[in-house]
């Protein structure tokens, strides 16, 4: 297939570029002397995100997350700013947190999630007119998401089959509003029986499954659409109103047992909780994010066809007729995975996400396929974008020099209209960022992203840092990354790699590393070193490592293979594989990937770096969340046992309440003042303890 990058197209990106650099020097220049980032510079970025055109194109609503080190929380408030620009419009107060707005189609209301005075997220309702937002859903259970009807007189909601418990609780709380509360009741035991009895964030699964209800907003009633032991998601309207197509696993006879999900259509009056499906899609591997074309006739979804590669196969855009029949896929010869379909309004195109090259753009294909264009390529990452009835784009974008922010494209040219972090970044000198290409051991191309410390010097060798990424699957991207640029504030090279496993480059260079973990990962990350001191940048005698997740997985390999780093720091990863085994939430990857432990020793024992842990003199920093179903603490527990056994130099950090992402802002400063401290003393052989003094922990603040 061949790619199309227009001379328009490109002029659009390499205008945005200059102009991006252009603000941030006349505001420079207007202020006072830039200074070197800090760490409590992360918690003055504010993360904007999910930008939404109102129906008549004339206001993006948006979403401002802010992280509150002061109070140990973090608030979302809802923004909305004109598409002529100027100045943005609060639409949430303070001190509440708000998110997933959506417009109703004919322009009248916002509608949001929110969840307020220590209840369950539900849905809120602005007027455009003005006013307070009033709750418009109540259910015990709360709301997962919502969507507007095409007449804007309903919403098709997700929500969780209830707890008992919340059930009773409803009950009470309707019989006597006045009576305190009562004492809480020790809870049962949890009695499992699925094969996939865990997930992060939820912790242990039973049989409450997620289902579509319709909700008028006239009546207030809710009626169930669906029902039966699966999950149902990702709803979709179609145009006349009359019908949903959703996403759900119904897969006989244990869904858990496979990564199949389908494409279903569901009548949105239907009475019978779902009884009567059609089913779109008949692919044994996933089908996701379905789409309505403008006339109703084809559904437009995200496709996985090869089964066998599971997690390292490329998503593929394909389309159907929206009363089933054959599916055909549009991007088979593009060999990057996909996100986010959506068709224009004429119909005659289909737009998505694509990572391709380091960067994550925004493409177009023509329902019948053929030529791809880049409504937004270049040198960035488009995270989310939101189509109008016009054909102009809201897209949130980030670029290596700025965090996220709100663009609009109307096809000619693309303004940036928010500048919601402006006002820091004119206040601080950022590192040289490079886009490298260098060879692995076997000569296979590889490319990653460089950062050199501030005042560099060419020729001068410095203290380097390798941060492989997590996932596997998953790559560094075109977009600001404060922990790189803060490591360059501090006199760091820091070098963020894309080996074999990422994604960005094809399914072969995904596909590199089934089953073989820490063996071509580690030559291209460890090529990327090489290129580095064959660069004069790096220092050979003042290196260090660390990464987390599937990044804290490779510097376990890493350092369990060579010597050549003075420390590292290895982040919710795990080491001994077997552990893994029904404790943490990846049964499915390690049936299809490294298939049965007792079945497979040999493959399980190698790619587990703890086997090779007698190898390792490396100074190590051990540290992940306490309550992590991703990859459970364990993984770190036993690889700090087993070095501190050995006599090795290492340290373990156990954070309280935390899943596998952080969330909470004195953990995340704790953090990042701990990365500094390990390397200032290991790598740079810095005086100052390795281990910084402890901090005040902060008052516990009541929930909102």
């Amino acid at each position: 297939m061949k790619i199309v990058r227009s001379f328009v197209l490109v002029s659009l990106a390499l205008g945005l570029a200059l102009s991006l650099r252009a603000q941030e020097s006349n505001q420079k220049s207007a202020s006072t002397t830039p200074r070197s980032i800090t760490i409590d510079d992360y918690f003055q970025i504010r993360d904007v995100s999910q930008p939404e055109l109102s129906p008549d194109g004339q206001w993006v609503a948006y979403t401002v997350r802010t992280r509150m080190l002061k109070e140990d929380k973090n608030e979302q408030r809802l923004w909305m700013i004109s598409t002529h620009g100027g100045d943005p419009i609060p639409m949430t107060a303070e001190g509440v947190s708000s998110s997933h707005s959506r417009w109703s189609p004919d322009g009248k209301y916002l509608a949001f999630l929110s969840a307020r005075n220590a209840g369950k997220a539900q849905v809120w309702l602005l007027n455009r007119l003005g006013g307070e937002a009033v709750r418009l859903t109540e259910t015990v259970q709360g709301v997962n998401d919502f969507e507007w009807s095409p007449d804007s007189t309903r919403l098709v909601l997700v929500l969780q089959d209830p707890k008992p418990e919340d059930i009773e609780s409803a009950k009470e709380k309707d019989k006597d509003k006045e009576k305190p509360a009562a004492k809480p009741k020790t809870p049962p035991p949890y009695v499992i029986d699925r094969l996939q009895f865990k997930e992060d964030t939820v912790g242990y699964l039973d049989h409450r499954r997620t289902h579509l209800y319709i909700f008028d907003v006239a009546s207030k009633k809710t009626t169930q659409i669906t029902s039966g032991d699966y999950d149902d998601n990702e709803p979709a309207w179609s145009p006349d109103g009359k019908s949903l197509a959703f996403t759900s696993n119904r897969s006989a006879p244990d869904p858990d047992r496979n990564y199949n999900s389908d494409i279903w259509v569901v009548a949105a009056d239907n009475t019978d909780k779902g009884a009567h499906l059609t089913q779109i899609t008949t692919n044994p591997g996933p089908d996701r994010q379905p789409t309505w074309s403008p006339d109703g006739k084809w559904i437009a979804f995200v496709t996985q066809t090869d089964i066998k590669d599971m997690i390292y196969a490329t998503h593929h855009l394909a389309i159907a007729p929206s009363t089933g029949g054959e599916a055909k896929v549009l991007t088979l010869a593009f060999d990057r995975s996909i996100r986010r379909p959506r068709f224009s309004p004429d119909g005659h195109y289909i737009y998505f996400t694509a990572d391709d090259d380091g960067t994550h753009n925004l493409c177009r294909i023509a329902v019948t396929g053929g030529e791809i264009t880049r409504p937004i390529g270049g040198r960035l990452t488009v995270n989310s974008y939101s189509l109008g009835k016009d054909g102009a784009i809201a897209a949130q974008i980030a670029t290596l020099d700025r965090p996220d922010e709100i663009f609009l494209s109307n096809g000619t040219d693309l303004k940036r209209l928010t500048k919601t972090n402006d006002a820091l970044i004119s206040q601080l000198r950022l590192a040289k960022v490079e886009y490298v290409h260098f060879k692995s051991q076997d000569g296979t191309p590889v490319s990653g992203y460089l950062y050199k410390p501030l005042d560099y010097t060419p020729g001068k060798k410095v203290p380097t840092l390798l941060n492989p990424h997590g996932g596997p699957v998953g790559q560094y991207s075109a977009s600001f990354y404060h922990l790189a640029e803060l490591y360059a504030a501090n006199g760091y090279a820091v070098l963020l790699p894309n080996p074999r496993g990422s994604s960005g480059y094809g399914q072969k260079f995904c596909e590199a590393i089934f089953a073989d973990w820490g063996n071509k990962d580690y030559q291209d990350d460890m090529a990327m070193v090489d290129y580095a001191l064959a660069q004069g940048i790096a220092d050979a005698d003042k290196l260090g490592v660390g990464g987390w997740s599937y990044g804290a997985m490779s510097t376990d390999f890493i350092i369990a293979q060579t010597t050549r780093f003075k420390a590292a720091i290895s982040g919710a990863g795990i080491a001994l594989l077997p552990t893994g085994f029904g404790h943490d939430h990846y049964q499915k990857d390690y049936f299809y990937e490294l298939g049965y432990p007792w079945d497979n020793k040999a493959v399980w024992e190698r790619v587990s770096p703890f086997y090779r842990v007698n190898n390792i003199t490396t100074p190590t920093l051990f540290m992940g969340g306490e309550i992590d179903w991703n990859v459970p603490i364990i993984g770190s527990e036993q690889m700090y046992q087993a070095l501190k056994s050995l006599g090795r130099t290492t340290e373990l950090v156990v954070y309280p309440g935390e899943y596998h992402g952080f969330t909470v802002p004195s953990h995340i400063k704790d953090r990042l003042e701990r990365y500094l401290a390990w390397y200032a003393h290991y790598v740079k052989g810095e005086s100052t303890p390795a281990t910084p003094a402890p901090q005040p922990i902060p008052e516990a603040k009541p929930a909102d």
